[in-house]
């Protein structure tokens, strides 16, 4: 079997960090600074990470077995990190639960989308999860490189959603490194459409998602209509504007070439395991391969 040269730092550790929040005391309902629309939309997004990196976990190591040895140890360090998300996350839900939201028909979206790959071959649950890593990725980075992401969060709320994306920065290219390895019978064209079909995909529903249950989250604390929709598209595309500045990440998925290392980012881990915190340096970019 061929093999292909990859740029995922050699000296790359991928290192748990088993962390628990969040338990001490009750988290307030508008968690986010009190804005409804950005607590909406973290707790959007934290409903689809219990069952969600379940998912991920099952179908990366469904590739393991003859795996090179540094990608089978990456592979067992991010299965570690993602129970330990899942369970942090699971917690999390429960104190916005107990907050009085109701997440349920959030939590049914996921189920519906994940059972999407059910029945399909194995190959079909990698590669939503190579692109879905892709995408947590370049959010993690922007959640960690502006801190106005995350401006007037409760603080243990706010450490929650940091430790996070520092460790889906670190095993970001994990799922990627699986899926060229499960693929190297594939021809580059069959590779590259493949992925870029079901990142298309993904990201269609990823969007739709997560601002249709922040506008449910949001119906939940009385704010509806124009106003609902007014205040979270500034929040997502405006100010702060995550999803407008993950767009030129996501763009470079479908470039011949990609892959998640070309853009090394370990500074913001070294940040972040310094002090918590990170800020955006001059770009520095691996040659593709």
């Amino acid at each position: 079997m061929s093999t292909i040269s990859l740029p995922t730092p050699a000296e790359l550790s991928i290192t748990p960090r088993d962390r628990r929040f969040g338990r001490q005391s009750a988290t307030p309902r508008l968690w986010h600074g009190g804005r409804v629309e950005a607590t909406a939309i973290y707790n959007a997004l934290s409903t689809t990470f219990p069952r969600g990196e379940a998912f991920f976990v099952e179908s990366v190591r469904a590739f393991r077995d003859g795996t090179p040895a540094k990608l089978a140890e990456e592979i067992a360090a991010f299965t570690t990190q993602e129970a330990i998300h899942s369970r942090e996350h699971d917690a999390f839900n429960r104190r916005a639960a107990d907050a009085g939201y109701e997440l349920g028909k959030l939590e049914a979206q996921v189920e519906k989308r994940l059972a999407i790959t059910k029945g399909k071959p194995p190959i079909v649950s990698l590669a939503a999860t190579m692109a879905l890593e892709h995408f947590t990725a370049i959010l993690a980075h922007q959640l960690l490189a502006d801190p106005r992401h995350l401006d007037g969060a409760e603080p243990e709320s706010a450490e929650l959603w940091r430790w996070h994306a520092a460790e889906e920065i670190e095993h970001k290219g994990v799922a990627y490194d699986t899926w060229i390895h499960a693929t190297l019978h594939w021809s580059r064209w069959k590779r590259w459409k493949v992925k870029a079909k079901v990142m298309l995909f993904i990201t269609r529903n990823f969007v739709v998602d997560r601002t249709a249950g922040a506008l449910e989250l949001m119906r939940q604390d009385g704010v509806t209509g124009v106003r609902a929709w007014r205040l979270l598209l500034a929040y997502l595309w405006l100010r702060p504007g995550m999803f407008r500045k993950i767009a030129g990440a996501w763009l470079k998925f479908f470039l011949p070439g990609f892959h998640p290392w070309n853009e090394d980012d370990r500074h913001l881990l070294r940040a972040y395991d310094a002090n918590g915190t990170a800020e955006e340096p001059k770009r520095r970019v691996r040659r593709a391969v």
